[in-house]
């Protein structure tokens, strides 16, 4: 039987966010959290699923230019956009990701249907946009996903010399751009989405933690559903999600406990900066960053929807 008692968080990324406030935007993202939470909620309320409503919100936070995922994705070496993006299913461990594609509107939705359709988890590049065409997933024109704010940053980072966080102001830690969401349904399934554009001017066909299960992105009902923001490399390095998932299995954690125990991990092996959002097996909602600050949002139990950008 369907309960209420479900559970669901959404973030866009983790940093140094007084840029935000400096710009007067913070509104825009406290408002495009809000708004898409309680659709995350109406999905949950109708009986979709904890993998309906993941994907729902990350398609949604991927469709919004304020974050660095889907249209907003900041731009490659070459002045591309370039996605990587994974989803996956805490029922059955089941998961799909997709690395460096291009033009695929949604890659979370990409990501869904390699989790469903193919017996593979992983697509990259080519193969991944062959995929997506097969399966009729939704593509767009360059046009589409370069955005202004983008173009500017590109350019400040091939001045710099190198590759760039989201946001950055050449100067250390500000914002690192992912997206994702968790959710536990009224049945008891957990399920963790995450998706990214990656780091500014990136080279070499770098991917990061975003598509790899058990670093960027984690969910099993016996434990948690996790998803990731921050430096890929140390999140790669530590197995973070899996890291978190094993603290609630082998330590007995709640959500919060497991978060804040993740990122002293993060922080004790390699110094690592990013943040996670968290939701365990009966419900309950757990945040953890290393950085200044974080943008999330939670309904907890079916509760009210908070938005932080702190």
């Amino acid at each position: 039987m369907i309960s209420d008692n479900f559970s669901l968080m959404i973030h866009g990324g983790a940093g140094a966010l007084q840029h935000i406030r400096r710009e007067g935007n913070e509104s825009d993202f406290m408002q495009s959290m809000q708004r898409i939470l309680e659709g995350g909620r109406q999905v949950l309320v109708s009986g979709g699923t904890a993998l309906d409503a993941v994907e729902y919100c990350a398609v949604h936070l991927e469709d919004d230019p304020l974050y660095n995922a889907g249209r907003g994705s900041v731009l490659n070496e070459y002045g591309e956009v370039e996605m990587d993006a994974a989803i996956m299913d805490g029922q059955g461990l089941e998961a799909g990701a997709v690395a460096g594609i291009t033009n695929v509107k949604n890659p979370i939705a990409l990501a869904r249907r390699v989790l469903e359709k193919s017996e593979h988890v992983m697509l990259i590049g080519k193969g991944a946009r062959e995929f997506a065409n097969l399966h009729n997933v939704e593509i767009m024109t360059d046009n589409y996903f370069v955005i202004d704010s983008r173009i500017r940053q590109w350019r400040e980072a091939q001045k710099a010399g190198g590759m760039m966080l989201d946001h950055e102001d050449v100067t250390p830690q500000h914002k690192l751009g992912t997206i994702g969401a968790v959710a536990r349904d009224g049945n008891g399934n957990l399920a963790a989405a995450t998706s990214t554009g990656g780091i500014v001017n990136k080279r070499w066909g770098r991917v990061g933690d975003s598509p790899i299960v058990g670093a960027g992105v984690f969910a099993d009902n016996e434990t948690c559903a996790v998803s990731a923001t921050g430096y890929g490399e140390q999140f790669q390095r530590t197995v973070l999600s899996k890291m978190v998932s094993d603290f609630v299995h082998f330590k007995g954690m709640d959500a919060q406990a497991a978060a804040t125990a993740g990122i002293n991990y993060l922080v004790d092996k390699v110094n690592g900066l990013g943040g996670v959002i968290v939701i365990d097996r009966n419900g309950h909602c757990g945040v953890g960053h290393s950085t200044s600050g974080m943008i999330y949002g939670a309904i907890e139990l079916g509760g009210e929807s908070l938005c932080h950008l702190a």
